[in-house]
């Protein structure tokens, strides 16, 4: 008989309630999972209560303050605290964002904290990484085979902007984990993430490896898994269209057949 249930350990389940901090007017609710593997207890979520009026305004500022004054136990990652490095991404009420530059205020009701969805999870907030960057090492450079110029390799205003929502990308691996394709078929299909780099050096009009780098994406899987649900673009601290460079990478395929 076919089961549907969920693995043991994935089943998440009431952990502890922190006490609430006393005298304080303005309080929060935080719900944020927590998992040790070392003590090989089941995931759970553990409750917390922030004084707003003596913590920051952004979900990571809340998450520093517990940390702080609550429970040092509790892990995240965090860098820059400007929405540039893509340390903090995680799941907040149930969307894929930056801590650093997602507000308490947008968030109704108590605040939910998840790790990014369908990544093996180190500790509490930290996802492991390690398979979603490795899928990047198809030559992120410039590659040029003519003698390079004296001063610099030189590119139009109008080449230029063509790299315009590309290079933007702080790789936070908000995208590929917020796409149903990434998740079914997350082993050969590179994600929104990756291709939007693939393409950044793809379109380079100084790049002069692109034949083999249309060749090393000509794969069932590597390429055409995307069936443009459009999560990559909604969750994107950025604001940037992984899908479109993806299509744009097929209407480059197309191109070379015909």
């Amino acid at each position: 008989m076919v089961q549907f249930r969920l693995p043991r350990n994935s089943r998440m389940s009431v952990g502890k309630t922190w006490p609430r901090p006393e005298g304080v007017a303005t309080l929060r609710t935080f719900r944020i999972y927590r998992w040790n593997p070392e003590d090989e207890a089941n995931p759970r979520i553990d409750t917390y209560f922030v004084d707003l009026d003596d913590c920051g305004p952004m979900i990571l500022d809340a998450l520093i303050w517990i940390k702080d004054r609550i429970d040092p136990s509790l892990a995240f990652r965090r860098s820059c605290r400007e929405g540039i490095c893509g340390s903090c991404s995680m799941n907040i009420d149930g969307v894929n964002a930056l801590a650093c530059i997602t507000g308490i205020d947008e968030v109704k009701g108590d605040v939910r904290i998840y790790p990014l969805p369908h990544m093996p999870v180190i500790k509490d907030l930290v996802p492991d990484l390690s398979h979603f960057f490795a899928q990047h090492a198809f030559r992120p450079w410039l590659e040029t085979y003519t003698n390079p110029p004296e001063k610099e390799w030189k590119q139009s205003p109008q080449d230029r902007r063509l790299l315009d929502g590309l290079y933007e990308c702080i790789l936070c691996a908000c995208c590929s984990t917020a796409c149903p394709s990434y998740w079914w078929n997350g082993d050969r299909y590179l994600g929104p993430a990756a291709l939007l780099h693939a393409y950044r050096w793809i379109v380079d009009s100084r790049d002069e490896a692109t034949g083999e780098r249309l060749d090393d994406l000509e794969d069932p899987f590597k390429l055409y898994r995307c069936h443009t649900i459009m999560n990559c673009a909604k969750v994107c601290p950025k604001g940037l269209n992984p899908a479109k460079a993806i299509m744009d990478i097929r209407g480059l395929m197309l191109e070379r057949v015909v």
